[in-house]
């Protein structure tokens, strides 16, 4: 027996089961970032794809309800659908996860767009092409594309 053998054996599956329920208890988490933050603590794989199988499998764990819940919050949060989709990818989500969020939560997006834009900009027009830049880059980090909010510019 080598010394990881030995680590892998000291570590029980009721702890990372545990310490997977407490940051679930929390908020919805991906199965990626459940992964990720298990991997920190527990130095056992093989074990912590057993527990997330498992608590996927009692449905305590859900990618798609962290899906919605994920798009409910960051559309509170005004962020654009391209935006929404980058960083669903870096959360573990399938694309298809997303979908389904997105129609479940429905959000509009240009109804959206123009809220951000009034909310960081008020009515006020843009002053110049310098001005107006900043503001069209202001959106696109938003995750808004052009159609969303190009009527709002004139």
């Amino acid at each position: 027996m080598t010394d990881t053998d030995s680590s892998e054996e000291a570590i029980d599956p009721a702890d990372i089961r545990l310490r997977a329920m407490n940051l679930l208890a929390r908020r919805e988490h991906s199965q990626r970032e459940l992964r990720e933050k298990l991997a920190a603590r527990f130095s056992a794989p093989e074990l912590i794809d057993e527990v997330l199988a498992t608590l996927a499998e009692e449905n305590l764990q859900s990618d798609q309800r962290f899906a919605e819940s994920f798009v409910r919050q960051r559309v509170s949060q005004g962020y654009g659908p391209m935006r929404l989709r980058q960083e669903s990818r870096q959360r573990g989500l399938s694309e298809s996860d997303l979908e389904d969020a997105l129609v479940s939560v429905a959000p509009n997006w240009f109804d959206l767009a123009e809220a951000c834009y009034r909310k960081k900009f008020g009515e006020v027009p843009a002053e110049d092409l310098q001005d107006k830049a900043r503001r069209v880059r202001f959106m696109n980090y938003r995750g808004f594309s052009r159609e969303h909010y190009e009527h709002l510019m004139d």
